[in-house]
């Protein structure tokens, strides 16, 4: 059952493995992701019920008391989280009305964000894209009506800056269909 989501990033390679081994071993739940990031650093998220990942969460942190760069646990996540994930969003054709982009330099903050945006407007998350080849930051993008990215993105850029990680926060009214398709 995907009702939570609990993501840890680490400065270090191996202790990133003995996290994620600590974390599968303290609760029923699923990883969703486990890899190496730029600049050297390992992120392990996963889902589950909420007292699972908070579970799993709880002993993957103490197994690394140092190293730990972000974290969140996020109870009750947004469904349309998960699927921008794993970047598997079909737009219908033509052009949204807006693009939204928030950019952090976290990438545990970013799904926050997704989340907030998710749940503050009538957005279409369709990318999350955490740390690869981004030198470790995040971005989202979603579409919608110009005043839904706006309400999302304003949303999400206010989640990340509070915790001082904004790197920028962009809505494109009427994307150009060419400058759309680098989106995808």
């Amino acid at each position: 059952m995907r009702e939570a989501i609990g993501m840890i990033e680490l400065s270090s390679v191996g202790v990133g493995y003995l996290v994620q081994d600590a974390m599968l071993k303290a609760a029923d739940v699923e990883l969703v992701l486990a890899r190496t990031i730029c600049s050297g650093k390992y992120m392990n998220v996963v889902t589950g019920n909420v007292a699972a990942v908070r579970a799993s969460m709880a002993a993957g942190l103490a197994a690394a008391p140092d190293g730990v760069i972000d974290q969140i646990t996020l109870p009750n996540v947004h469904e349309s989280v998960f699927p921008a994930l794993g970047q598997s969003v079909t737009l219908p054709d033509g052009r949204p009305g807006a693009v939204g982009i928030v950019e952090s330099f976290s990438a545990a903050s970013i799904i926050e964000a997704a989340d907030a945006a998710a749940k503050a407007a009538a957005v279409t998350l369709f990318r999350i894209h955490l740390a690869m080849a981004l030198g470790g930051k995040g971005f989202l993008l979603m579409a919608g009506t110009v005043a839904d990215c706006r309400a999302g993105v304003d949303v999400a850029a206010e989640v990340v800056r509070e915790r001082g990680l904004l790197v920028s926060s962009v809505v494109i009214p009427g994307p150009s269909k060419e400058l759309f398709r680098e989106y995808i």
